[in-house]
């Protein structure tokens, strides 16, 4: 799971780099929209991913403890309610 992270952020990275050398060269804003258009569908799975990992191995074990599983969730709830604002 990790290693599959991994890639995506470095494949986010490298999107976010391609941002950078569009506006460096002074490129037409609908290449600069679509390159951060991407970036932002990349990152939104990558988030999609992260929460999925940690629903699975925080919330929905049966091994996890009833506490444990509750601040896992108030956690999540922390995050999303940022992420969406």
């Amino acid at each position: 799971m990790r290693k599959k992270l991994l890639d995506r952020v470095r494949r986010l990275g490298g999107q976010v780099r391609a941002v950078e050398r569009a506006l460096e060269q002074g490129a037409e804003c609908g290449r600069v929209l679509q390159t951060l258009a991407a970036c932002r569908g990349a990152l939104s799975g990558l988030l999609a991913e992260v929460v999925e990992g940690h629903v699975r191995e925080h919330l929905a074990d049966p091994r996890v403890r009833p506490r444990s599983r509750a601040v896992a969730a108030e956690e999540l709830i922390e995050i999303v309610r940022a992420y969406v604002k």
